[in-house]
């Protein structure tokens, strides 16, 4: 259910964002930090894609905040909706994965600036500006690995097997991991059992993995490290 703030456009001078996450008290508490700020209200808050699409309609903020884990489909299939239906409007990822897996996808997908929670609220609050003033926000490390990189040629950082696999593919290979079934996959991802057995297919292919197995212990030991949060 879409929630608005309690004055859905803000006052002259105030700069409206909109909230998308599934996790109520990730929002309240955002909610709460951009509100205190004398130049941002929050005009709005959703907790999955098809309420974010209808509060943009609705509200037209001025930014949206997504976070990449959402109900429906996945925040980074959001951002690239987004970026298609509404090219101008800023958006920046807040989100517990781990910047170093996601963080270049989220900025291929659209979106302007990528931030994890863990961050200190000084850091949110300034990414939320860079943003809106048109500018790209990345953490200093990310910001080095992507300079690294374009030195380098382009080239992967070897260690991850996550680099070669798809956005799609990735979630299938972290929900894999996480314990999800075929069944499961197909049912919160919104395609038929088929399309997971094929990307199941293709991940394996890509990891040059031997069997079902292999995958399991694979996507489990990835999951375990922390590396995707």
């Amino acid at each position: 259910m879409l929630r608005k703030s309690h004055s859905d456009t803000g006052p002259q001078g105030k700069r409206t964002v909109l909230i998308v996450d599934d996790h109520p008290i990730v929002r309240q508490g955002l909610a709460q930090l951009i509100n205190q700020e004398k130049d941002l209200q929050v005009c709005g808050q959703a907790e999955d894609a098809h309420e974010a699409m209808q509060a943009i309609r609705q509200l037209q903020p001025d930014m949206v905040i997504v976070d990449i884990g959402l109900k429906d489909v996945s925040g980074m299939e959001l951002i690239k909706d987004l970026k298609v239906q509404y090219p101008n409007l800023p958006v920046l990822t807040l989100s517990m994965h781990d910047e170093g897996v996601y963080g270049e996808r989220a900025l291929r997908a659209g979106a302007k600036g990528y931030i994890m929670k863990q961050e200190a609220t000084e850091k949110v609050v300034t990414a939320i500006r860079r943003v809106l003033a048109g500018e790209v926000y990345v953490s200093n490390g990310m910001a080095a690995r992507m300079v690294s990189k374009l030195v380098g040629g382009g080239t992967r950082t070897v260690g991850s097997p996550a680099d070669s696999l798809s956005d799609r593919e990735l979630e299938v290979f972290r929900m894999i991991g996480e314990g999800f079934s075929t069944r499961e996959m197909a049912e919160k991802l919104h395609l038929s059992i088929k399309t997971i057995e094929t990307y199941r297919a293709h991940i394996k292919d890509k990891l040059d993995l031997p069997d079902a197995n292999e995958l399991l212990r694979t996507a489990i030991r990835w999951v375990n490290t922390g590396l995707q949060r």
